[in-house]
């Protein structure tokens, strides 16, 4: 699916093609369904759903399926996931809440596109019991925990970012329990709860991470901020993580801009109903790619260094996602919308 985006400013933007970045993604995928991060590299569930969600967009439903059964199969009694794996073996035992609820937002992302109501249905169960095992950490202040040890420790800490996404998740799973027709009270009570912590109890996430630009964008991203909370939050910190004309920073203190951080606030922009920004912004790193389309991690700036030059899935199917979000390619492109998130049938059931 190549695309030719429309022009902002006069300027026009570069080709997006579609299916060099899906193309990435397939020939790093394994015979089993598992999305590594890149040849030979590490798989985590998070980054894997993500990249699923990418395969979707592209049309590559066959194999974002073979991905979202690998996450059926492997799924813990409890409910988890490992935080890490390497060709289907444990490579570390973390159980992290925010990677262990992202099924949600894939598997619901699919049924926008596709509409398949066996396939929520087969994957349900994978659902719950990953939306279970997630509300079992949420601290009484609302914030969720981010872990237990491969030891089964719980670290007794919260993250901004981590709890924004899993309230994204809720979310979802809360509309694949409306079109079920199923009740998960707890689920909604749990969601509250946390968003009001994300909203008025900042100091409850005591895992310092705001040297990372996804601390300042997640949680309008997820929809826990938005109106005149999200806009003031973006101005607040535009300057400590934007680098006009090129993207976003990985971390505040670094000049390295990832393209995974850039279309991210790109689909955070749009989820808030920033068109224009959101495609000036995205129209700053439509050109990073390497020769055959894929799209690099990160370049320092502004030496204009490409590093690392591992070619990674999740990166890809990030970039695919700002586009659907700013160019209406799926059904699914709406997904981050506040604004689709306050229809009656939608919002009634958060």
């Amino acid at each position: 699916m190549e695309m030719k985006l429309v022009t902002v400013k006069s300027r026009p933007l570069p080709r997006i093609d579609i299916d060099a970045a899906c193309d990435l993604i397939v020939r790093t995928q394994k015979p089993s369904g598992e999305i590594p991060w890149s040849i030979g590299d590490k798989t985590d569930p998070w980054d894997m759903v993500e990249s699923a969600i990418g395969l979707n967009v592209g049309g590559y439903r066959r194999e974002a399926r073979m991905a979202f059964r690998w996450m059926k199969d492997h799924q813990l009694d409890d409910g988890a996931w490992y935080s890490a794996y390497r060709d289907g073996v444990p490579e570390d035992k973390t159980r992290d809440t925010n990677m262990s609820t992202y099924i949600a937002v894939g598997v619901y992302h699919d049924y926008l596109i596709n509409k398949d109501k066996d396939f929520l249905e087969e994957m349900w169960p994978t659902i719950d019991r990953a939306m279970e095992f997630a509300r079992g950490f949420q601290a009484p202040g609302g914030e969720i925990y981010w872990a237990t040890s491969p030891d089964g420790v719980l670290d007794p800490m919260a993250l901004l970012t981590g709890s924004s996404s899993v309230h994204m998740s809720l979310k979802c799973a809360l509309a694949i329990a409306g079109e079920l027709g199923k009740e998960r009270p707890g689920w909604r009570a749990c969601r509250r709860l946390l968003v009001d912590a994300i909203r008025n109890r900042p100091h409850h996430f005591n895992m310092a991470k705001n040297r990372f630009s996804m601390d300042w964008f997640y949680p309008i991203l997820a929809g826990a901020l938005t109106g005149q909370d999200a806009q003031r939050r973006l101005e607040k910190y535009w300057d400590r993580y934007v680098v006009k004309g090129q993207g976003v920073l990985c971390v505040s203190d670094q000049p390295w801009v990832t393209v995974a951080e850039t279309s991210e606030f790109v689909l955070a922009l749009s989820a808030m109903g920033n068109e224009n920004q959101a495609r000036i912004v995205y129209n700053w790193i439509t050109d990073r790619t390497f020769e055959d389309g894929s799209y690099w991690c990160g370049f320092t700036y502004p030496d204009m260094i490409v590093w690392p030059e591992d070619k990674i899935t999740w990166t890809n199917a990030v970039v695919i996602m700002a586009a659907d979000a700013l160019y209406g390619l799926t059904p699914a492109g709406q997904i981050f919308s506040h604004k689709f998130w306050m229809q009656p049938d939608l919002a009634d059931l958060l």
